[in-house]
């Protein structure tokens, strides 16, 4: 499967790297790394994620590279990250 980020869901990506990247440069190429290493793992083991708790009944799954959250959704041979938020955000229910 492939991994794609939705329009919304990049820039949330790389508003993240941009305020970590402020702080400590080092810290906003680690999350990058580990960010690029577990996405990818999705396209073998796209299952791997978990639902996520607050909407237990939706099609979504996600993955946390901390301290965010990756919600996705697949959809035929693609996986779609759909939101990336600070693990202190309260989401609220996706919109598609």
């Amino acid at each position: 499967m492939k991994v794609k980020f939705t329009p919304s869901a990049k820039t949330q990506f790389l508003s993240a790297l941009s305020y970590i990247r402020k702080d400590k440069p080092s810290a906003a190429i680690n999350f990058r790394k580990g960010a690029e290493k577990i996405l990818r793992r999705l396209g073998d083991f796209s299952e791997s994620g978990r639902i996520i708790p607050e909407f237990p009944e939706l099609p979504y799954r996600e993955v946390i590279i901390s301290p965010y959250r990756f919600f996705y959704k697949i959809k035929d041979d693609v996986v779609w990250i759909v939101a990336v938020w600070h693990g202190a955000q309260l989401p609220k229910g996706p919109s598609s």
